[in-house]
């Protein structure tokens, strides 16, 4: 267990699960909470015992608010790392799986995050908007925009990017922006039962199958995205990971996953 300033981190069976600890900004992140995020997702990139992240923030009432404005009134342009918002939005080389359990109010960055993040749940009174052009702002530091348009209809997107408007965990569920709307009391449960289950997977493999749909979203067309010989994949191929994973099936076991 590790406590830092505005970062609180626990291990359990292989899962990173990572908690925003500024409750009294609403889990809104400021310069410090972006760096110390950012060391904690390079730790999780590069711990092979590590397989799963799950982002979370304190509390009941927000996920996380976005960017402190305290703080970024007064700078001209963002001051994120550069793995980006959160030390997440431009970590374009993670391999492994992040899954936003949102307790509350995804709110500007707080929405930016849920949108670069693999898989999310929702507790039932979470709620999701981009604000920024009430500010003065838009929602580009991180990738809010670029991601939105990717994953909803436009007449939609433009509707929650410059009209504000706010979605609902159902509507957000609706519109494939989540995968699940938690029971009450039941986010974090979700949130490891989908870590879990991953994890019963090859590490190579999972790691492979991300990477070769990240790749694939930036491919002209099909023919290529599936002629791409993936790196991943090859490593995947040339280890024991895939033999040991056929041989487990075969003998009715469960697999021993090595490195």
């Amino acid at each position: 267990m590790k406590q830092t300033r505005s970062i609180h981190t626990r291990t359990d069976n292989g899962v990173l699960l990572v908690t925003i600890e500024r409750p009294q900004v609403h889990n809104a992140l400021d310069t410090s909470a972006h760096r110390e995020l950012h060391e904690v997702f390079d730790r999780f990139s590069s711990e092979d015992a590590l397989r799963c992240a799950i982002l979370t923030g304190s509390g009941t009432a927000s996920f996380c608010a976005g960017s402190d404005l305290k703080e970024r009134v007064n700078a001209k342009r963002d001051t994120h790392p550069s793995s980006g918002f959160g030390g997440l939005t431009r970590r374009f080389d993670l391999h492994k799986p992040v899954i936003a359990a949102i307790n509350g109010a995804a709110i500007g960055g707080g929405f930016e995050l849920v949108l670069a993040c693999d898989l999310a749940v929702a507790a039932p009174h979470a709620r999701f908007c981009l604000p920024e052009p009430q500010v003065g702002l838009t929602a580009t530091g991180g990738g809010g925009l670029q991601r939105l348009v990717r994953q909803l209809p436009w007449k939609l997107a433009v509707d929650i990017a410059l009209a504000g408007r706010e979605l609902t965990s159902d509507e957000a569920l609706a519109y494939g922006l989540i995968n699940a709307v938690a029971p009450d009391g039941q986010l974090l449960a979700m949130a490891h039962d989908y870590a879990q289950r991953i994890a019963r997977g090859a590490p190579l493999a999972v790691e492979a199958s991300k990477a070769v749909m990240q790749r694939t979203l930036s491919e002209a067309d099909l023919r290529t995205a599936i002629t791409h010989v993936h790196p991943e994949v090859e490593r995947l191929l040339d280890c024991d990971q895939a033999r040991e994973g056929m041989r487990a099936f075969l003998e009715k076991r469960r697999p021993d996953w090595q490195r």
